[in-house]
């Protein structure tokens, strides 16, 4: 949750800072998208805690967090001596081993299905794109000019053949105003068309798609709006310029705005 109201302002000032890793920068782009869906009431682990107010250089910060379902203390009477033979001991501990053995089974079990089952669904979402609409149930918020967030995914989507201005590090004042204006659009152009965004694969060397070596660990997508692409649309209006990758590689990201 969003304990003193303004964590999301906070994290927006953090952005602006050029000392950020592009780690860091995802990682509080994501943080700020979900407290933006949940109208600051999203639910962030400890870690997330401690990593956001290590980056915001809040590192004294306590937490206050509701104790967990079922941590409660329970009375526990004081054992009694057992008055039974020594091999009735030995016969419990036996079946404890026992039961710890069939559990650590079932564990290597459920983890190696999962495994599979995972790898499985990796090979299904590359070989085929997935689309989802952006209806009037909104299935992404919009980050940035060029970045959404799929609700229910830990990472962002980066459309591609397009880049719009920076609004979160922007290299001069009038860049951070364009990309304000770019996010805007974009959001506008959602709104009110018929949206669809697909899943492509990313320009990454084989085997780093999904990982920070990719994309900073975003996903990569087109985004049609009526048909028609929306980084087409953003340029023409100036608020966008072509960047377009290769099969494995992107050329410097082109960032125009603060030249001249």
């Amino acid at each position: 949750m969003d304990p003193v109201g303004n964590l999301r302002n906070d994290i927006e000032v953090a952005l602006h800072r050029q000392n950020l890793t592009a780690w860091q920068r995802t990682f509080l782009t994501d943080i700020h998208a979900r407290l933006e869906r949940s109208g600051g009431q999203a639910r962030l682990s400890d870690k997330q805690w401690q990593k956001i107010f290590e980056i915001l250089g809040r590192q004294n910060n306590v937490i206050a967090l509701p104790p967990a379902v079922g941590s409660s203390y329970r009375y526990r009477p004081p054992a009694t001596k057992s008055l039974r033979p020594h091999f009735g001991r030995a016969a419990r501990r036996l079946k404890w081993r026992l039961r710890n053995v069939a559990i650590g089974f079932l564990v290597v079990g459920v983890v190696a299905v999962g495994q599979q089952a995972f790898e499985f669904g990796r090979g299904q979402f590359q070989s085929a794109p997935v689309t989802m609409l952006a209806s009037q149930t909104q299935e992404f918020t919009v980050t940035d000019g060029d970045t959404v967030h799929v609700v229910g995914e830990a990472a962002g989507t980066r459309l591609v053949g397009f880049n719009t201005p920076e609004k979160f590090s922007p290299q001069c004042e009038y860049e951070r105003q364009q990309g304000e204006r770019a996010s805007a659009r974009l959001r506008e152009l959602v709104a009110h068309g018929s949206g669809r965004l697909t899943k492509v694969a990313c320009a990454c060397a084989s085997g780093t798609e999904g990982t920070k070596k990719c994309n900073h660990g975003r996903y990569c997508g087109t985004l049609l709006v009526d048909g028609k692409d929306v980084g087409s649309i953003l340029i023409s209006e100036g608020l966008a310029v072509p960047f377009v990758c290769g099969r494995t590689s992107c050329p410097p990201t082109p960032r125009p705005w603060c030249k001249g």
